[in-house]
């Protein structure tokens, strides 16, 4: 900031003379002096919006941007190869973030996203509790009562554990239709847009021909409300619009339609359909899911409206889910569509000075990596260079070629959908190698052979087996040689093994099938004031700290 005084001062005398007159003539003259003020240093903001990548560690960060900038055939290549959140990242500040629980090494979504959301540290598969179990208060329930507008946005489920860990508090992340009916209860979250339907309508919606009736009258449609996962007769979905003042959308276009200050946008069933479905609709012209993009749009819209100022939560969820199975194909789909969201709050903020954008992940997913290997090692190069004295280029290993960046992209199903073609059921204990390399092959631009997919098929008795858990409980379990400790997703294995199949044409390497200790990035965009002090190596306590000092004066 400039800041200008005049001063007069006399410069001269000066004797001038014309025609027969003498005369003596003062002349005084304003200087301006400009004085440099420092401006004053911004250190709050009337709007926070925190974006997470489910699962997103740096390794998936640098998945995205390898594609984005590599690709042969990249999506980005009419962008100038720059994904939106490197455009956030150079106009802001990058940190990074341990995310551990209380008395743990690994975190769970549940407590990283308690963590984030309170400020406080919280223990494992807990929603908005502190270590010791206490209710503690959120940003987002903080911000509410200050009269700010709020918000909560996923492409998985309203009830899943990061956006539940936001406004709602339970003892355990499992208790997903306790968590919608606090939701509801409660109100505190103005605008709301995910998938998990199941959870708001009674027990008997698939069967109750007057519930089907009654849901069919507020808008929903059949596929999105076609079971419930309730015990009980509660339509929260009715309540919400009738008790609460929620206007309704279940569908794209009744989205597009909404207007009102207070949204209940449910999707789907459970979770919202996977990147590689979305990218084919979108193809095709004919999607009726919003994307995560569509759907942060419409929340900014809504919520931008209340003068107070908003806390909204953006997530995409199944960069984690992919990462779990072990599909790097998936999950590259999952970068993408996320950073399409990326770039709608990029272009919404960028020219604003009164918003602090945060994007991170809760954790990292799957231990993935890009990596060099033994296998189809390089032929021999005569390469121009003078350094090369007339030797021949010839790495000693496979680095991996760029276009298995495209390869990636092209895979048209995920590992989930192959496993629903060797079996719709999932009965796998006779499923053979053949019927495996099928399925592997029509969906992915990696092929195998039947030999090379039998690992796939094999199962053995669990020697983790314990009464009763959730998880954990088939006694015949898909066989895994190494780390098998670490891959515990019953069926789901079948999907990691998949992955292991794939791993060596892929140049790609996962360690386990849960979460990783792994920092996570921090990117700031916003106020230097306030994005500076994310510069740095921190823990989510602290980064849930700084959010609500900046957005809340704590």
């Amino acid at each position: 900031m400039k800041h200008k005084s005049l001063l007069a001062v006399a410069i001269a005398a000066a004797l001038m003379s014309g025609c027969n007159d003498d005369k003596t003539v003062e002349v005084i003259k304003e200087v301006e002096v400009i004085k440099e003020v420092a401006p004053e240093e911004i250190t709050s903001v009337k709007n926070v919006i925190l974006m997470i990548g489910d699962g997103m560690g740096a390794q998936q960060v640098g998945l995205l941007e390898e594609y984005a900038r590599r690709a042969p055939h990249s999506t980005y290549n009419s962008k100038g190869n720059q994904t939106a959140l490197k455009r956030l990242g150079d106009a802001g500040q990058m940190g990074l973030s341990l995310n551990g629980p209380d008395g743990s090494l690994v975190v769970d979504s549940a407590c990283s996203a308690s963590q984030l959301a309170t400020g406080k540290a919280a223990g494992s598969e807990m929603i908005g509790l502190d270590a010791q179990g206490y209710v503690v208060e959120t940003i987002l329930e903080k911000a509410k009562a200050k009269g700010k507008a709020t918000g909560l946005v996923s492409d998985t489920r309203l009830t899943h554990a990061t956006p539940a860990a936001f406004a709602a508090h339970q003892p355990h992340r499992s208790y997903e239709s306790a968590i919608a009916a606090e939701l509801i209860d409660k109100a505190v979250v103005d605008v709301m847009l995910s998938g998990g339907a199941r959870e708001f309508i009674p027990q008997d919606a698939s069967s109750n021909n007057a519930v089907k009736a009654e849901l069919a009258a507020l808008g929903a449609v059949s596929s999105v409300v076609k079971k419930s996962k309730r015990k009980d007769d509660r339509n929260l979905v009715k309540e919400a619009k009738e008790a609460k003042g929620y206007q309704l959308a279940f569908d794209k276009a009744q989205l597009n339609a909404a207007d009102g200050d207070k949204l209940l946008g449910l999707f789907a069933n459970s979770g919202m359909m996977d990147a590689i479905a979305y990218k084919a609709c979108q193809e095709a012209g004919d999607c009726k899911e919003p994307s995560l993009r569509e759907m942060t749009l419409k929340a900014l819209d809504i919520l931008s409206k209340d003068e107070d100022g908003f806390f909204l939560m953006i997530e995409g969820g199944q960069i984690d889910w992919a990462g779990h199975i072990n599909d790097a194909g998936w999950m590259l789909h999952e970068l993408l569509r996320f950073d399409e969201a990326v770039d709608a709050v990029y272009e919404w903020v960028k020219d604003r000075n009164d918003t602090l954008v945060i994007v991170t992940a809760d954790h990292e997913t799957g231990s993935f990596g890009l990596s060099y290997s033994r296998k189809d090692l390089p032929g021999a190069q005569s390469l121009p260079g003078d350094g090369m004295q007339g030797a021949d280029y010839q790495p000693n290993f496979n680095f991996g070629s760029l276009d298995k960046l495209d390869r990636l992209y092209a895979q048209s199903g995920t590992f989930y959908n192959m496993m629903d073609m060797v079996s719709a059921d999932w009965a796998f204990d006779n499923s053979t190698g053949d019927e495996w390399a099928s399925a592997i092959n029509h969906y992915s631009d990696f092929k195998v052979t039947p030999e090379e997919a039998a690992p796939v098929a094999l199962r053995e008795a669990n020697e983790y087996w314990v009464d009763g858990h959730s998880y954990l409980s088939a006694t015949v379990f898909p066989k895994v040689n190494d780390f098998k400790e670490f891959y515990v997703y019953a069926d789901e294995v079948h999907a990691n093994l998949i992955g292991r199949a794939l791993a060596a044409d892929q140049n790609v390497v996962w360690g386990t099938g849960t979460h990783t200790a792994a920092p996570v990035p921090v990117y700031a965009f916003g106020p230097y004031g306030v994005t500076k002090q994310f510069s740095t190596m921190q823990h989510h306590t602290e980064v849930g700290q700084k959010m609500m000092a900046a957005l809340l004066g704590e």
